[in-house]
């Protein structure tokens, strides 16, 4: 069975944000090398009724469109019910933004193994719940291990 990952907004738009920033440069090859292992089926890229909301109101027409189509390369998407709002308003009691605990109760109700952000607030405040129930990190960080397994 191929390792499931569930990307957050972040990604999906890391290659529209600044490339000379080398940090954002190595975000987005990590992000196209993930795609391709999509394409591979070596992961099932998990989306959420959250990505799609969020994704509807960015105002970049170019930007909503393309990930529009890069989501629909999702093996499984994850619909909001009463548990992932439950586990959401945990997780924001926990620090949380309010989205940010949706994508990730999402992530966790469609058993993601890999949840993977560019928001390195989001990581250290997920990662320092006792009850975590997937890994959060960076997409670079997702290719080094991804690459292993």
């Amino acid at each position: 069975m191929a390792v499931q990952v569930y990307l957050d907004t972040s990604v999906y738009n890391r290659p529209f944000d600044d490339q000379t920033q080398p940090r954002i440069w190595l975000e987005s090859l990590a992000f196209s090398v993930i795609l391709q292992m999509i394409e591979a089926r070596k992961i099932l890229l998990i989306t959420s009724s959250v990505l799609t909301y969020e994704n509807s109101r960015n105002p970049h027409e170019l930007r909503r469109n393309w990930v529009e189509k890069t989501i629909s390369l999702a093996g499984y998407h994850q619909l909001v019910d009463q548990e992932i709002k439950k586990r959401g308003q945990e997780l924001e009691k926990n620090g949380l933004r309010a989205l940010d605990a949706l994508h990730v109760a999402c992530a966790e109700a469609a058993s993601a193994n890999y949840f993977v952000t560019c928001d390195d607030r989001l990581i250290r405040r997920y990662q320092s719940l006792s009850q975590q129930r997937l890994k959060a990190c960076d997409s670079t960080e997702a290719i080094r291990i991804l690459a292993g397994e």
